[in-house]
């Protein structure tokens, strides 16, 4: 591991010159393996390291470990660490992946826009917004064992919310968010690791506090609700790979 990290050092002073974004880190994580540095089944060094070794955040660095093991180039055992699968060097790797943002770095822009938008919806919401909401709050807590079913539901209310503030522009938002994110094949692999049934059940708790407060047309505390809802869902999906 020591040689690893002086390895790594040297990598991390051309940093400022190479992809910054999570594919270009993937690609330089995924050279290393392929240099030999890390051999097969080998344990890589932790989120923290490969984050200060090139000078990226955490966030960067599991979006580029996902990256590579959708491609399986990598196991993530949660708990446990990122290790290099077996003859990585036998399956083909391709980096030509979405540049745009990464799941992580979508949900953080969501905490901040549908924030806003929840207190909005608070103030300017009609009582046929909140039939929408309840529906939606409804189909969620009945589908809690259907994954498919219980996000149709979750992608309903969040665009209800949006909706209920009248201003279309900030629903389209909101879907293009919503839809960018779960098209990404890094999302569904996140989801494989932390989406729970446990994971639905606090959402929905979550959820039914977001409608309180839309229903009691409490701009301040629908704010709130929505940013702790995102808030957790983010915490859930970065716990530490050691």
């Amino acid at each position: 591991m020591a040689d690893l990290s002086h390895t790594l050092t040297g990598r991390a002073a051309d940093a400022d010159a190479a992809d910054r974004s999570y594919v270009g880190l993937a690609k330089q994580i995924y050279d290393l393996i392929e240099a030999g540095d890390v051999g097969p089944r080998a344990r890589l060094p932790s989120e923290r390291t490969l984050a200060e070794r090139f000078g990226v955040s955490r966030t960067q660095v599991r979006e580029a470990i996902i990256a590579l093991e959708v491609q399986g180039v990598v196991e993530v055992r949660v708990g446990s660490g990122i290790y290099v699968a077996e003859a990585p060097e036998a399956r083909p790797v391709s980096f030509e992946l979405p540049r745009g943002p990464g799941p992580i770095e979508t949900l953080r822009a969501r905490v901040v826009v549908e924030s806003g938008i929840a207190a909005l919806a608070a103030t300017e919401r009609k009582d046929s917004d909140l039939d929408r909401l309840f529906a939606a709050l409804r189909a969620m807590r009945e589908n809690m064992d259907d994954k498919a079913a219980n996000e149709a539901a979750d992608r309903e209310f969040h665009q209800s919310i949006a909706r209920a503030t009248g201003n279309e522009v900030l629903r389209l938002v909101v879907t293009a968010m919503w839809d960018n994110s779960r098209a990404d094949p890094l999302w569904k692999k996140i989801e494989e690791h932390f989406h729970t049934p446990a994971l639905r059940a606090a959402s929905q708790e979550d959820h039914q506090r977001i409608f309180s407060a839309i229903m009691a047309r409490d701009a301040a505390a629908a704010r709130t609700a929505m940013q702790a809802h995102l808030a957790r869902v983010i915490g859930e999906f970065t716990k530490a790979w050691r």
